[in-house]
């Protein structure tokens, strides 16, 4: 979140007014820590954002991540128009750009960020199309989903280094991750949230992709600074 912040500079003078796209989609655990962090820094700087930033849109990821990401505007009061979306080319066009040209624009974002992140388009794709589906998530409809058969999508996940499994477990403790920061929700509810058999199954899994237990996790991250 710190370095965050250091690139958000770039929108201050001496840089020309503009409109700005904040795309936070693959934010995954939102931390109540780094949202401090990131408050801390806009609060003196809203009036320097203002004379350079004439319209901000923040595309925010889906569920419950998302909601805690969209609260971010009630947190910090800015002067100039402000906006969240779940669709990136629905924000651009609340910016004025056009259907073709935001198209166009959301390719290239998705480009940069995935060989920043060193993570395959695939596997970018698999993640999304999981997150919506981790209660019944199989093989055979997820591959139909991603427009490929079901030894299409083995044979690609196995070049890449993964399986299904792997990916499907990963998405898993990520999405549980981001339920224990921002709920209340008893581990058995998210347990079942996350497409778990069990407490004793989703526990095992969150140990042995974290080190810690999902309750130790919970209150270790919460923690204030």
């Amino acid at each position: 979140m710190q370095r965050l912040t250091q690139v958000l500079d770039v929108e201050l003078a001496p840089a020309a007014p503009h409109l700005s796209l904040v795309d936070a989609r693959r934010v995954e655990a939102p931390d109540p820590n780094g949202l401090a962090v990131l408050v801390k820094y806009m609060m003196p700087r809203i009036s320097a954002f203002a004379q350079t930033v004439k319209r901000q849109a923040l595309v925010r990821p889906e569920g419950i991540t998302g909601a805690v990401v969209g609260g971010f505007y009630s947190l910090v009061s800015s002067s100039y128009p402000t906006q969240a979306f779940a669709d990136p080319t629905e924000a651009l066009a609340w910016l004025g750009r056009p259907e073709q040209e935001a198209h166009a624009l959301v390719n290239e974002l998705n480009d940069l960020v995935m060989r920043q992140m060193g993570q395959s388009p695939l596997l970018s794709e698999l993640h999304r199309v999981l997150r919506h589906r981790l209660v019944d998530a199989n093989l055979a409809d997820v591959a139909r989903r991603l427009g490929m058969s079901e030894r299409t999508l083995q044979r690609r996940l196995r070049e890449a280094g993964t399986s299904f499994q792997s990916e499907l477990n990963t998405v898993q403790v990520r999405t549980a991750q981001a339920l224990l920061l921002a709920s209340d929700a008893k581990l058995t509810s998210v347990a079942v949230e996350v497409g778990c058999a069990s407490l004793q199954h989703f526990s095992g899994l969150f140990r042995k992709m974290t080190g810690e237990s999902p309750s130790a996790w919970r209150a270790r991250h919460r923690k204030t600074p």
